[in-house]
């Protein structure tokens, strides 16, 4: 008892703070409940430090991977047909975990290689371009409405967008770590000043609530449709788990292991999508948070999740995260989408992939337009189109087509 040391509880409220912006955004986007996602990150968090033996500090948060496949399944099928699609991402996550315990760490990037994940990527950011221009615009993410005059709309995005930008590119230390909260908060205040916020649900909330959990249902169209998604952020966990361990200088792949760190963070998913929330990620945030204060302790992140957990149960702050305008929203997502699509490209150059191999050129080129173009395939009811359509396109093609015999960086990998 005389061993607690205080200062454990409060830099982990901090690296809550610091992944506020990021983890918030997803419910906003998608139309799902803030907090519930604040409830299973902080439930995920759990379940993954105890797969790993709590050996990782790391904190699991709303993967910006799943907002495209989250927003149109909440339109067509409803949340909780959704949440059976996100259930089966998160047992997919699960399923590669035996793979790598079975066939060892080299099996994710024989499946997946990066020619196959990046164009990807590529695709789910610049899918969702057209929903960050019309909310930045003060439409509906569709461009059906008209919900903020367009000058003020373009006022108050375009300030929440170059607070983002200034604070990633010119802030220095923790300050650094929060540019979409930053934006969030500075695009609010603007938006405040023209009169677009409501500050109605905020008084009518109570301060004590139990978040709107959704308990799932099945539903396999939704499930064949948000299944493929998942193959992106499957292999950027392993990159993620590359950094958190250069930057602790333990080797976290090998122990407690990438077998288990994968099964972590399946079933964090899979246990957020049980009470309604977005699938969980490892946060890149938080590990640039962990190498700035040396702070390695993986107790640290117990405690982010444990304020995650009950800031959850706080009605007032659901209340007012529901009052953040569209146009907000909008001029972050503008940054936030182009950011997604050039880490595509960021993995295709790191890779070194050579686009004059044909396979490669076909598959990146193939990809994109598919799942970009509007190519759909009609299986009766079900419809395989977008994402979903490019991630299994490139995944047979990297596995049908036959490889150049003077390609080395084909048979390397």
């Amino acid at each position: 008892m005389n061993q607690f040391n205080f200062k454990t509880p409060l830099l982990g409220l901090q690296m809550l703070f610091v992944a506020f912006g990021a983890l918030v955004l997803v419910p906003l986007l998608t139309g799902l409940d803030t907090n519930v996602a604040l409830f299973t990150a902080g439930v995920g968090t759990l379940v993954f430090q105890l797969v790993t033996k709590r050996q990782v500090p790391i904190f699991l948060a709303s993967s910006f991977a799943f907002i495209a496949p989250i927003s149109f399944g909440v339109a067509n099928w409803g949340i909780a047909a959704t949440m059976s699609g996100l259930i089966a991402a998160g047992l997919l996550y699960v399923l590669l975990s035996f793979v790598v315990a079975w066939r060892g760490n080299q099996a994710i990037s024989r499946i997946l290689p990066p020619v196959v994940v990046a164009p990807v990527i590529m695709v789910i950011g610049l899918n969702l371009a057209p929903v960050g221009v019309n909310m930045a615009l003060g439409k509906t993410g569709d461009g059906a409405m008209q919900l903020v005059d367009i000058t003020h709309a373009l006022i108050i995005s375009l300030s929440a967008l170059c607070t983002t930008i200034a604070i990633s590119l010119l802030a220095k230390g923790m300050l650094k770590l929060v540019p979409i909260l930053g934006g969030l908060l500075v695009g609010y205040m603007v938006a405040l000043t023209l009169g677009y916020v409501d500050f109605a649900p905020v008084i009518a909330a109570s301060w004590f609530a139990i978040p709107h959990f959704v308990a799932p249902q099945f539903h396999w169209e939704a499930i064949l449709f948000i299944l493929p998604v998942a193959i992106a952020p499957a292999v950027e966990h392993v990159g993620d788990i590359m950094a958190i361990s250069n930057v602790t200088g333990k080797d976290f792949l090998n122990k407690p292991g990438l077998k288990r760190t994968l099964l972590g963070d399946g079933l964090a998913t899979t246990s957020a999508a049980l009470f309604g929330g977005p699938p969980n990620t490892t946060y890149s945030e938080v590990t640039g948070a962990v190498a700035l204060t040396k702070a390695f302790n993986p107790v640290i992140m117990t405690w982010t999740a444990v304020f995650a957990i009950a800031l959850s149960f706080v009605g007032k702050s659901g209340a007012i995260l529901s009052t953040v305008p569209v146009p907000v929203m909008g001029g972050i997502m503008v940054l936030l989408f182009g950011t997604i699509a050039v880490i595509g490209m960021k993995t295709l150059v790191n890779a070194q992939v050579d686009l004059g191999n044909s396979k490669n050129m076909t598959i990146v080129a193939v990809t994109l337009v598919f799942g970009l173009g509007g190519m759909h395939f009609d299986f009766g009811v079900f419809q395989l189109k977008g994402i979903a359509l490019a991630a299994i396109s490139a995944i047979a093609l990297n596995l049908l087509l036959p490889s150049p015999k003077h390609s080395v960086e084909e048979s390397a990998q």
